[in-house]
């Protein structure tokens, strides 16, 4: 008798395993991590990934405005592309960039027009970096590309790996608050990025050497053009990845508080990017916090840079359904 217990008990045991291994084995297919660049071998291309994994981190001491070379100045500040691109660019809702190469070509609605993906990388060295396009054959914009190639491996194309982006929290039903944001950033913020949105460097001005902490507007932060100059992009990152240490699991700030304190970065005076009443040549795919003209809507520019959107939206679904598109005068197309 004991021993067909045990004989039973054993068989449900393996059994029991046999269906969980099975379930792991069904369910594995769907997660994915990001590949390590420390398991590369030092051939040329396992060189030329590490050489994009130190552009993104540290950007600004390979390509940035004190470079002695002046024929390497790529980065019109001392930003790194980390800096948006979280944890190298492998961090959820961080903005990453893992999975993305079999994404391009791609529309591109800013554009008006399809672009590669070394035209989305230059877009951001435009914008975000303030400074000028990579030649697309140059050594930097191959690492980049191998990086970003590197760490989509694995990624089928119109796969959507989850984390993509920086998230996605409920809107206000009001605009959202400077005011509000200041009172935030005093209290949650300003023992990292300074009293002034300055940031803290990593060394003294000139030497190259990047922040510790970046600055949120100013003379050395991105462009009015930026992704992050936009409320909707900055609220969702800060509140899936700020103060520094937090993710998205674990936020610290209120939905609320993570608006207003973006709406606070967004009020502040950065570098100003010429030629932006040129994006989007059918208005209605503008997003709705551009805050730069001309808009299809009617709305003004206060309201499309802090909110509320809803009353924007749904007038663009009016507008919309009506015209289909509308022509933005400025774009030449």
């Amino acid at each position: 008798m004991r021993n067909a217990l045990a004989g039973a008990a054993l068989f449900a045991f393996l059994l029991a395993a046999s269906v969980a291994a099975e379930e792991i084995g069904a369910s594995s297919a769907k997660f994915w991590s990001a590949p390590q660049v420390g398991a590369l071998p030092y051939d040329a291309h396992g060189r030329l990934v590490r050489r994009g994994h130190d552009l993104i981190t540290a950007t600004y001491s390979h390509i940035g405005p004190d470079m002695p070379d002046p024929a390497q100045r790529f980065s019109g500040n001392n930003l790194a592309c980390g800096n948006c691109h979280l944890d190298a660019g492998v961090k959820k809702f961080g903005l990453p960039l893992f999975g993305l190469s079999e994404d391009f070509p791609a529309y591109s609605a800013r554009a008006g027009a399809e672009i590669t993906l070394q035209g989305r990388i230059n877009s951001c060295m435009t914008r975000s970096m303030n400074g000028r396009p990579l030649p697309v054959s140059s050594e930097p914009m191959r690492a980049i590309v191998a990086y970003i190639q590197f760490l989509s491996q694995g990624v089928r194309k119109g796969e959507k790996l989850s984390g993509l982006g920086a998230g996605t929290m409920p809107e206000l039903d009001r605009a959202a608050d400077p005011a509000r944001g200041r009172d935030i950033y005093q209290a949650r913020c300003i023992g990292c990025h300074n009293i002034d949105g300055a940031g803290v460097q990593n060394s003294l001005p000139g030497l190259g050497a990047g922040y510790a902490f970046p600055p949120l507007w100013g003379s050395d932060s991105f462009n009015d053009g930026a992704g992050m100059a936009r409320l909707i992009t900055a609220a969702n990152f800060i509140h899936a990845n700020m103060p520094d240490g937090v993710d998205y699991l674990h936020p610290r700030l209120a939905v609320d508080e993570a608006w207003d304190v973006a709406a606070l970065m967004v009020s502040k005076p950065r570098p100003l990017r010429a030629g932006l009443e040129k994006d989007y040549p059918d208005l209605l795919k503008k997003p709705i916090d551009a805050a730069y003209g001309p808009y299809a809507d009617g709305f003004s520019e206060a309201q499309h840079k802090f909110g509320p959107y809803a009353p924007i939206r749904e007038k663009l679904k009016e507008i919309e359904k009506e015209k289909g598109e509308v022509k933005n005068p400025n774009s030449g197309r």
